[in-house]
């Protein structure tokens, strides 16, 4: 980003007063937030064990030493000794007087139903639905998936997981049988919470059914938890479908609150590599608590009068960065079920005025889908109760942001824009709203964060402006603890290139005047409206069609989705290269994904580019597709000739 690129939003003194990370300086005599940044990184024992006790963060049983690396970074240890739970932090403490009766969610449906429950009612129903479980003989340590739209029943079912000590799995609501049931398998779950459907456009997303068949994959999952959303007629099977309303009215509304290590798992967030099937990141009570807690107080500004909404679903990170952020500062979160732009263009804009929403994060695939539809929409409505304005899962580019920021915030709301990782269980880089702005840009690292950019050869190039890796020097306490039952692969996927350096795959650069930019990802991940995806999955779900028999997903630029699909297929002797063919290897994509990971583009090739070990050169294929001429070392190019035909098939 150029020097001169200017500086679009500074913060009142007022605005700079009430915050939550002011109110943090002064406690602890830190005179400048450049002081506070030098020193939660040089000193991370004293940072996060104050956020701690800023935040009123409550154990059971005290830590006796807050980090512990005799393990080596990889494997770092936090909160020593501590025992916790999220659910007393998140929901019981705020259950008792004089808290019971405020809101802690508030829901509405795509048809326009509103839903309250307060943070008493949550706790009961909560406690409820543990004593469920635990009637299902589901202990601590087994593993529970939660495949659900975005409703209260999403939240209670993580929560009654948590206070019996069990894992939950969050799984995206749009996913297909297959994507359901290799997460399912990976992690041996017992049980699944879905719904019989959700709302989507106007039209019956039938989830039992999904959930069905890809429980029919899994010989582990004794039981299925169905919650009735729509009231629709769905497959039952009466050996192992239980109703979630005879759970809820048949259990007992008290439940003991399992003492957790600090250590303990909390969930398994699966997320999508360059290879092989999707990884399970592990995410822990202790740290991923006090992390997210620390962000949301500190990052958003969250405070108990605050109503969050972040449009996100519970399978992606953002869904339990938000239900445990929320939660553990008291105030009230948001969902909604539907296509943020119907039954008209102005739904976001409505439900913001209607809630008085005052902190919203949306994607900057949701801002270049919203902007089509001009700027009429936003000014029919009052948007004055939104102070903050959110946004992950992509950079941006500039006028997309201004749109956001002038139209949406009136010019008068920072945009924190926050980028981090499921694996990260957290945020890298963020803004805070006490600081500056400039268009597009991610501020610098996180408090608690040690970050720099190295070039090829492992050195920082921070300094110099120029584009190179995202690294991590130091461990920090939402950080994966593995990847579930393979802590090889979790070696070898982000600390295998430096020593006791963690490599994120994104692409990150430093102005001159310290702003921090991302610029996409280093690795073949691909983002796909904010959706992080592996391109393994994508080519196995080809591979599996009949026609076909090798492929390779590339990502491409899209004006609106950020980044898409490009398939590249070698089909078997026999087959035809037709149009209709193309059309049915879309559809085979679609079905065992689900539609938000359709490709874009289906291209015939007789080769694929390959290095001698037989790995599949997408960097290649990208580069070829995209136009390059410069097409880097190609040394370990097996096959020159798949070049041609790519060119050809182009």
């Amino acid at each position: 980003m150029a020097k001169n690129n200017p500086i679009v939003w500074a913060p009142s003194q007022q605005y700079i007063q009430r915050s939550n990370i002011m109110r943090f300086m002064e406690r602890y005599g830190i005179k400048s937030y450049e002081d506070l940044v030098t020193r939660s990184t040089a000193d991370p024992e004293w940072f996060w064990d104050a956020v701690i006790k800023d935040l009123g963060i409550e154990w059971f049983t005290p830590y006796k030493r807050v980090l512990d690396i005799t393990d080596g970074l990889p494997w770092a240890r936090w909160f020593v000794g501590g025992k916790l739970n999220i659910v007393h932090n998140c929901v019981d403490r705020h259950a008792a007087f004089p808290q019971a009766s405020k809101l802690a969610c508030i829901w509405e449906g795509e048809d326009g139903t509103v839903r309250k429950l307060t943070y008493q009612e949550l706790a009961v129903q909560s406690c409820r639905m543990a004593n469920a479980l635990r009637s299902l003989n589901i202990q601590k340590g087994d593993r529970v998936g939660i495949f659900m739209p975005m409703t209260p029943e999403t939240i209670i079912a993580a929560y009654a997981c948590s206070r019996i000590g069990a894992i939950w799995i969050p799984i995206f609501s749009g996913y297909e049988a297959q994507a359901v049931a290799s997460r399912l398998n990976d992690c041996e779950a017992k049980a699944v919470f879905t719904s019989d459907g959700f709302l989507r456009k106007g039209h019956h997303i039938e989830m039992k059914k999904v959930a069905d068949q890809a429980v029919a994959l899994c010989h582990s999952v004794k039981h299925i938890l169905v919650h009735r959303r729509l009231g629709i007629q769905i497959p039952w099977d009466k050996e192992r479908d239980i109703e979630w309303k005879d759970c809820i009215s048949g259990s007992n509304p008290d439940c003991a609150t399992e003492w957790m290590d600090s250590e303990d798992p909390l969930f398994i967030a699966y997320t999508s590599g360059t290879t092989g099937k999707p990884k399970g990141a592990v995410h822990v009570h202790g740290g991923f608590l006090v992390k997210i807690a620390q962000e949301v107080a500190y990052q958003i500004d969250l405070h108990e009068k605050d109503i969050l909404f972040w449009f996100t679903d519970m399978g992606w990170i953002m869904g339990p960065w938000q239900m445990v952020g929320t939660g553990a500062v008291g105030g009230t979160i948001f969902l909604y079920e539907g296509a943020i732009d119907h039954p008209a263009p102005d739904r976001l804009w409505q439900m913001i005025e209607q809630h008085r929403i005052t902190i919203l994060g949306i994607s900057p695939t949701v801002v270049r889908a919203l902007m089509r539809y001009g700027e009429d929409p936003v000014r029919k409505h009052d948007l004055r109760s939104l102070r903050i304005l959110g946004s992950t899962g992509e950079p941006w580019n500039e006028k997309p942001w201004r749109w956001y920021f002038d139209n949406v915030g009136g010019g008068c709301c920072p945009i924190i824009n926050i980028s981090g990782g499921t694996e990260i269980g957290a945020c890298l880089l963020s803004p805070l709203p006490i600081l500056p702005l400039k268009p597009c840009t991610l501020g610098g690292p996180a408090l608690g964060i040690d970050l720099d950019v190295f070039d090829e050869q492992g050195q920082s190039i921070k300094e110099s402006g120029r584009v190179g890796e995202l690294v991590v020097k130091k461990p920090w306490p939402a950080m994966t603890r593995g990847i579930w039952k393979n802590p090889q692969r979790y070696l070898e996927t982000y600390w295998s290139r430096w020593p006791n350096v963690w490599v994120h795959g994104d692409w990150a650069s430093v102005d001159e005047e310290g702003f921090w930019y991302l610029h996409g990802r280093s690795d073949d991940t691909l983002k796909i409206a904010g959706k992080r995806m592996g391109p393994a999955e994508i080519e196995s779900a080809l591979v599996s069609h009949p026609a076909v028999s090798e492929a390779a997903v590339i990502g491409i630029p899209h004006t609106v989705k950020g980044e898409v699909a490009v398939c590249l297929v070698v089909l078997k002797l026999g087959y035809e290269p037709t149009e209709p063919l193309r059309e049915e290897l879309k559809h085979h994509v679609e079905k065992q994904l689900g539609k938000a990971f359709s490709p874009d583009t289906v291209k015939y090739v007789k080769d694929l580019p390959r290095t001698r070990n037989a790995k599949i050169m997408r960097r290649l294929i990208r580069a070829k597709y995209m136009g390059h001429q410069d097409l880097g070392d190609l040394s370990s190019l097996e096959n020159p000739t798949a070049l041609d035909a790519i060119s050809q098939a182009l």
